[in-house]
This record gives structure tokens, sequence and C-alpha cells, in this order.
């Protein structure tokens, strides 16, 4: 079968939560966040529900936790944290709840962005994977990253992600 036979048999709408990651953002103030849900909506996805959290650790997975136990959520999407300075923990708490890890999300995001800002794009800590059979992408939180990783990565392959992890 081909890669977009089965991408046809993915659903076309998805249930997802949206987690930003910053000790500086409101709701108010939470462009990248604002995008994710947009962008989610103009591909009639559902938002089964949007926090923000503060840059910890312990709370981040507590959150990861308790929406992979809503049988509403199908894929969980974290922007904000992915960086290299010390209150950045958003990898650490992502990846260390992931079963499968999804590396080619993180390499080819890193790969994308290395196109368009150059060496600063190593820096990147995006990683994807899967948690309790949801989906789980954690991408950074500047609104160029965002909108990088929804539309080249994440909302083409939201369905047949969804439809893999339901066989």
């Amino acid at each position: 079968m081909s890669v977009s036979e089965h991408k046809r048999r993915g659903p076309l709408q998805v249930r997802c939560f949206v987690l930003t990651v910053s000790d500086t953002r409101s709701k108010e103030e939470d462009q990248s966040g604002r995008l994710i849900l947009d962008l989610l909506k103009q591909h009639s996805h559902t938002v089964t529900a949007y926090e923000i959290v503060r840059d910890d650790t312990d709370r981040i997975r507590a959150i990861i936790r308790e929406q992979a136990n809503q049988s509403d959520v199908q894929v969980m999407i974290i922007n904000g944290g992915t960086g290299i300075s010390p209150r950045d923990v958003t990898y650490e708490a992502v990846e260390s709840l992931l079963e499968k890890k999804l590396d080619g999300f993180g390499e080819i995001f890193r790969q994308l962005s290395y196109q368009e800002i150059g060496s600063p794009a190593f820096m990147s800590r995006a990683v994807a994977g899967i948690f309790r059979g949801k989906g789980l992408f954690s991408v950074p939180g500047s609104v160029h990253a965002v909108e990088l990783a929804m539309e080249k990565l994440i909302l083409p392959e939201l369905g047949h992600l969804v439809a893999l992890l339901n066989r």
C-alpha cells in the first residue's frame, strides 16, 4: 500500500490537547499556542483543551499523564522549553515518558530549521513519540518554529499517525 493510501485511511479530524510551557506567557500573550490552536481548527481538527504551565519538569509530566488518560485526546502538542537554557526542561519531561520515540521528527525539524536559520538549529531539542497510545509532539516556542513544525510535519501526518496508533 502506498503512503498516500495509508494517509487516506486516517481520520480527517483528530482531537488534540495543546500545552504551552513558559514562565512568562499568559494566554493573552501566547502567540505560539494561539497559532497551534488556529492551525488545528483551520484543518478541521478539534482542540480538547489548552493550558499554559511554568517550566517545571514534574508539572509538565503530570499534565501529560493527565491528558494521556483522557479518552477524547489522541495527540498532545507542546510548545516551549526545548532550548538549552537552565529553565528549559520540556525535553527532559517529555523524553522520559516516551514509550516509542519518533526520532525522525526531531531530525527533520532541525534540518528544516537549519535551511532557514542556519547553525542555531542544532540547539533545538524538538522531540516526538508515543505515550500511552497517544501521539506527543514537543516543539520550540517561537512562532516561526511552531509554524514550521505544524505546517511541514505535524498537520500533514496527524490523521496518518492516529490511524497507525489505532490499528
